[in-house]
């Protein structure tokens, strides 16, 4: 979030740019089957190996990449009130400008294009996490703590899938799928948009997903608050002091994450299961995490961490043209693969699609020094033409 490029943080751009990765696959179960399909994959009669290969999307990547993004949303907005203190400029006038343009352009991803969209929902935390922008970093960690502890306990309460209203449920959300399959994978722009704008698969449940919307920066806030003690502790300044650190965190985070989230699917019986998959797979992000740090303070720089960075530069650009490209390939005013590839080929061009933008994020910034999104987001936050933030004039009075 810093105006100079030289300035620029290259662990924290490089794992911005690591972490697309794991989102486009984890999004690639929404592109292909559709934001309640990929939870109903029997409807798809999915083929052994994409059963298999399901099951490792999920436990690996789906809910641990999603984490180092909010992680870094706090990061970065920790540096960038730094920056702007620095330069004698009001933060919170900035953040708040720089929120609001984040909510509308999720707003319009949502609304046009697709339903997977999380920059609308970043806008909206922006502004619950002001309060806490000002606190030490003992306050950010105690919250960030109990916040993840209380969130890993929704995992405890049972669910009683044979009760009369979860049956119905299923039914309802059943019809769903399979109505999203047909327009989805043969409809127009305007079917398909109407279909994800007025279908309701939840029925009487909707209240659920109000009571969710207002739940959701409580239960998400950990990796948030966490990203924001990092900024204010300073991990990331001096990679090679800190090396012992991350290989340290690394070694305690990456097995117990992988393990309480396969709690889920080892021992699927046992109703306190899903709370390992909660816990997990924001633990399994900080093993993520403190990983690609102690490579990069080990590698200093290489050619990938290069082109991670470039990706990472590019982030907001790179995620809604990433969106452009699996809608135009899996929609019925596309190619019409909706549900037709299966989990392993989607794995697979998931890979193709990041490492098309591997090499054109890197040329790209031959020329540039700022994505097109990303630059509109800086006008924008800074109210500049070149957005560039502008150190405070001090008037003579203050100067005496």
């Amino acid at each position: 979030m810093e105006d100079k490029p030289n300035n620029r943080n290259r662990i924290i751009d490089g794992l911005r740019g690591f972490s697309l990765l794991g989102i486009l696959m984890a999004n690639m179960l929404i592109f292909q089957y559709g934001i309640w399909g990929k939870d109903k994959m029997e409807l798809y009669a999915p083929a052994q190996t994409d059963t298999v290969v399901h099951r490792l999307v999920t436990i690996l990547i789906e809910g641990s990449f999603m984490p180092i993004f909010t992680f870094l949303f706090g990061y970065g907005m920790i540096k960038m009130k730094e920056s702007l203190e620095s330069k004698g400029l009001k933060p919170k006038r900035c953040l708040i400008r720089r929120f609001l343009m984040l909510f509308a352009i999720g707003l319009l991803h949502s609304h046009y294009l697709w339903e997977g969209d999380i920059l609308g929902f970043y806008g909206m935390m922006g502004f619950f996490l002001l309060l806490f922008m000002n606190r030490t970093p003992r306050t950010l960690l105690v919250w960030g703590t109990v916040l993840l502890c209380l969130f890993g306990l929704l995992g405890l309460v049972p669910e009683d899938g044979k009760n009369a209203s979860a049956v119905e449920a299923d039914i309802r959300m059943e019809a769903y799928v399979k109505q999203t399959i047909t327009v989805y994978g043969t409809g127009t722009y305007e079917e398909i948009q109407h279909h994800r704008e007025t279908e309701d698969p939840l029925g009487e449940d909707s209240f659920l997903i109000v009571a969710v919307l207002l739940m959701a920066p409580f239960m998400t806030a950990p990796l948030f608050l966490f990203g924001m003690y990092a900024a204010k502790r300073r991990w990331f300044d001096n990679p090679e002091g800190e090396r012992a650190s991350y290989r340290n965190n690394m070694l305690l985070f990456l097995p117990a994450g992988l393990l309480l989230k396969m709690l889920k699917h080892v021992l699927p019986g046992y109703w306190w299961s899903g709370a390992g998959e909660l816990f997990g797979g924001n633990l399994l992000a900080l093993g993520f995490i403190f990983a690609f740090a102690w490579l990069c303070s080990r590698a200093k720089t290489t050619v990938w961490l290069e082109r991670f960075e470039a990706v990472g530069k590019l982030s907001l650009t790179n995620y809604l043209v990433q969106s452009v490209i699996c809608t135009t390939l899996f929609y019925g005013y596309g190619f019409g693969w909706f549900g037709k590839l299966g989990v392993l080929a989607g794995c697979g061009m998931a890979i193709v699609i990041y490492a098309v933008q591997l090499i054109t994020s890197k040329l790209y910034l031959t020329r540039y020094h700022s994505g097109p999104v990303e630059r509109l987001l800086r006008m924008w936050t800074y109210f500049t033409i070149t957005g560039k933030s502008k150190r405070r004039k001090e008037s003579p009075a203050a100067g005496a």
